[in-house]
């Protein structure tokens, strides 16, 4: 009995002429899902046409699709990066960069998508089955690798955060962002697939139900509570950004206009946001003196943020000041950024931009170092996890507070630089699914707005507008126990990066095994005839045969 006959590569799914505004209306949707628009079910169009213009593609075609889709995605997306410079001539050359390096990277990451589809074997219940699995690691891989490289990556808009107001979010407690990001990833893939085979079958229907049915019914983890504490928010919608003019103590003095109100209030303590006091009160015995005055007349301690000074080195850090200046055990708690931001809060390879636009470079002349403290502090007996700004969009630091014991979290942001841009709603989705993913409130605090209060399903409990001062005085609950999300979500991460490329790289071996059997016999098909000398193909031909 002969043995079947090596599977060929799929033939694309569109033309390329097809493909490219195909991929391109997907970048456009998966923009649509995210804040401000926020019509999350458009986040599984925006997978199925990327899909669908990368099935059959060869490198060079995957390469372009990549682009188009990227591209198309991510120069709207991040179109409020062109505001951190404000009005200077070159404000538009941060956003470019950020947004043509994702682009690239996006393109890179979708030749291994088109890879597994051009490699996998052509058997109807395996494609139902495994291979939307594949497609679904390795696009949720893609996610992983952007997030993390280079300069620690840039993890801001993975597909599953897509979903914060959506019916999925409380996936998120279980398996994490990444293991929303491939599930959805999965079941758009399954779909897919389902409109490729033929004949359509009712058990082939099975695979994407099952799938669904997971996404719609799996309930959030709910984790146990631990009582109350009162916080009073304060949005104090000073100067505060970097090119803002203002001077020495105006950020200072906005905040402590808007937290007046506090002085009739009973909180357990008081919140202020990223870049609240313009100072380091620990250099600054005048600043130092105030916040104890204020401290004190506020009858609660104040979790503030300012840039400090340890030697030569400057951080980006919280501080929880008291009317002493002290805590109860003669310390000052403390917890400086984890992940500042490159090209933001410091220059990496400054001599090597420097070099290449120096006016830009010399413009940023913050360099803030990492942090390396635990990110929580305790008021009392209630210990609050912390993340600075876009540290939000970081799973580790998220997760090492839940770990260390957080019963609430108060993420502490500025986003001056980017008024009147959608970058605000977009943090404050993350913050919104941190919410849902570890089960525990979350008070979201902006310089300048939007601020929200956050319970841990994720609906907003209270809330300030753009460009207002204001507070929020809250009684949030406080919880406990750690959700799978942050026990397993690094497994699963890991799990999903390492078993998409061993995937690849056996499916690839196969492919070549299938392939050299073929051609020398021993693959079962049956010796043709010798053809007639074929004319050697020119490099323009080559070119052309790679862009299919």
């Amino acid at each position: 009995m002969r043995d079947r006959p090596a599977a060929a590569s799929p033939r694309p799914l569109l033309p390329l002429w097809a493909a490219v505004p195909a991929a391109a209306a997907g970048g456009l949707a998966l923009d649509a899902a995210f804040p401000e628009l926020g019509i999350w079910p458009l986040a599984f169009l925006a997978v199925g046409l990327s899909l669908a213009s990368l099935i059959g593609r060869r490198v060079g075609g995957a390469l372009l699709v990549g682009l188009a889709f990227g591209a198309a995605f991510w120069f709207p997306h991040l179109d409020w990066a062109a505001r951190f410079l404000g009005d200077h001539p070159l404000a538009w050359v941060p956003w470019t960069a950020l947004a043509g390096v994702q682009t690239l990277f996006s393109a890179l990451g979708a030749i291994p998508i088109s890879l597994a589809y051009r490699w996998f074997p052509d058997r109807r219940v395996p494609r139902l089955t495994l291979l939307p699995l594949l497609v679904g690691a390795v696009w949720t891989a893609r996610e992983l690798v952007m997030g993390n490289w280079p300069y620690g990556g840039f993890p801001w808009a993975r597909l599953g955060m897509t979903q914060s107001e959506g019916p999925f979010a409380a996936v998120a407690s279980w398996l994490g962002v990444s293991g929303l990001s491939f599930l959805m990833a999965v079941l758009t893939a399954a779909l897919l697939e389902l409109a490729r085979v033929r004949p359509v079958r009712l058990r082939s229907l099975l695979p994407a139900v099952a799938l669904a049915l997971v996404l719609v019914l799996t309930p959030q983890w709910q984790t146990g509570t631990a009582g109350t504490m009162r916080v009073g928010a304060v949005q104090g919608n000073g100067p505060a950004a970097y090119f803002d003019e203002r001077s020495r103590g105006d950020i200072l003095a906005a905040q402590l206009e808007a937290s007046q109100p506090l002085r009739h209030e009973d909180v357990d303590v008081v919140l202020w946001p990223e870049g609240g006091v313009d100072s380091d009160p620990r250099a600054d015995r005048a600043t130092a003196l105030t916040l104890r005055v204020a401290s004190r007349a506020f009858g609660a301690p104040i979790l503030l943020n300012a840039a400090s000074e340890e030697g030569d080195l400057v951080y980006n850090t919280s501080m929880l000041w008291t009317e002493d200046g002290l805590d109860a055990d003669g310390g000052l708690q403390t917890h400086a950024k984890r992940h500042p931001v490159p090209f933001g809060e410091y220059v990496p390879d400054r001599e090597f931009y420097g070099a290449i636009v120096p006016d830009l470079i010399g413009l940023i002349g913050r360099e803030y170092t990492p942090g390396t403290d635990a990110p929580v502090v305790d008021v009392d007996a209630v210990r609050i996890g912390l993340a600075i700004c876009f540290d939000v969009i970081y799973d580790d630091v998220i997760r090492e507070g839940a770990r260390e014991g957080a019963q609430v979290f108060m993420f502490q942001t500025n986003n001056a630089d980017f008024r009147g841009t959608d970058e605000n709603l977009q943090q404050l989705a993350f913050a919104r699914m941190r919410a849902i993913e570890t089960g525990r409130t979350v008070v979201n605090l902006s310089t300048v707005g939007t601020s929200q209060v956050i319970a841990p399903d994720g609906t907003t409990m209270s809330a300030l507008g753009v460009d207002e001062a204001g507070l929020l005085v809250s009684e949030l609950e406080l919880r406990e126990g750690l959700t799978p999300a942050v026990v397993l979500g690094p497994w699963v991460q890991a799990a999903l990066l390492a078993g998409s490329l061993a995937a690849l790289v056996l499916l690839g071996l196969a492919r070549a095994f299938r392939r050299g059997g073929a051609r020398d016999g021993r693959g079962g098909s049956r010796r043709r005839p010798r053809a007639a000398p074929r004319r050697p193909r020119s490099d323009v031909d080559r070119v052309v045969a790679m862009f299919r």
